[in-house]
């Protein structure tokens, strides 16, 4: 299997490390792994900022990056469901509407791809008995419709135990421009979410975005506490023990990708989803925790 991968820009231009070991768990599961060097930012923060007109290059350049490749898999939930919904910015009629519909269909999260196309729950990863809390990033768990991949991983992680964040499925305030244009309530939401963060008593705050970790972390660093922030894909790729890794099932990937496709209706969830529509996970351990 070869795969396409798409890098959130602030993976790309501050932290290389959740690019790497994306890249080496693909590796080590046996799956080629190419990064198209004409791939752009998704054009999110410009069209969520009514620059429509002045996105269309860049999103056609985004489309054309990624044409002709199998599967697009990316490490940012934010960032995959822009591209996702990439059509939404053409007629019909324009080539792109059904060149933008085929990249939707063949464009997955990280995690996702993983558990639902890949059916791969345990990567080997062992931890030292540290206690982790999980941020859910809105774009993720509102539009991909993806609650639950990133839990099915992680409590496979030995050693690693979890308590659950008050507030899981509050926004941590960064919404790329939004915290710029409305700096005093992005401010008093990434505080509610770092002082629910530090409640928990969590060693690592882990989330499946860095652009949200960004943020948090920031205001934790500034805070004076020494909470560790890390994408979720550098926890899996941490001591691994390949003995313990799951086969990828390569056999079955066009039928778990429809099946995917058929949960999900055309690849985004298109409502909001109530809190208590939210799958919760009380305090608990991982295999080998504390």
């Amino acid at each position: 299997m070869k795969i396409s991968f798409y890098s959130q820009c602030v993976v790309d231009l501050m932290f290389p490390e959740v690019a790497k070991s994306v890249i080496e768990i693909f590796e080590r599961l046996g799956i080629e792994t190419e990064f198209p060097d004409r791939q752009v930012c998704c054009q999110q923060p410009t069209t969520n900022s009514g620059l429509v007109k002045e996105s269309l290059k860049g999103v056609k350049r985004q489309i054309d990056a990624f044409d002709g490749c199998d599967y697009v898999v990316g490490d940012a939930g934010s960032c995959v469901a822009a591209l996702k919904e990439l059509d939404q910015w053409f007629d019909a009629s324009d080539p792109y509407y059904a060149k933008a519909k085929d990249l939707a269909n063949r464009t997955f999260e990280f995690t996702q791809f993983l558990v639902h196309v890949l059916k791969v729950k345990d990567l080997g990863a062992t931890f030292n008995g540290e206690l982790a809390t999980y941020h859910r990033s809105c774009h993720m768990t509102r539009l991909l419709g993806e609650r639950e991949a990133p839990f099915e991983l992680l409590q496979n992680v030995q050693n690693l135990a979890y308590k659950e964040i008050a507030g899981i499925e509050y926004c941590c305030g960064f919404g790329g421009t939004f915290s710029v244009k409305a700096p005093a309530i992005s401010q008093m939401m990434v505080q509610e979410k770092a002082d629910n963060a530090v409640a928990t008593g969590a060693d690592i705050l882990v989330s499946a975005d860095m652009g949200c970790l960004m943020n948090i972390g920031g205001k934790l660093n500034r805070d004076g506490h020494s909470m560790k922030v890390l994408h979720i894909a550098e926890i899996l790729n941490t001591n691994v023990d390949e003995g313990r890794m799951d086969k990828p099932d390569f056999d079955h990937v066009t039928e778990n990708i429809a099946a995917l496709h058929e949960k999900l209706g055309d690849g985004l969830v298109r409502k909001p989803y109530a809190a208590t529509q939210y799958a919760e996970h009380p305090e608990f351990t991982y295999k080998g925790g504390h």
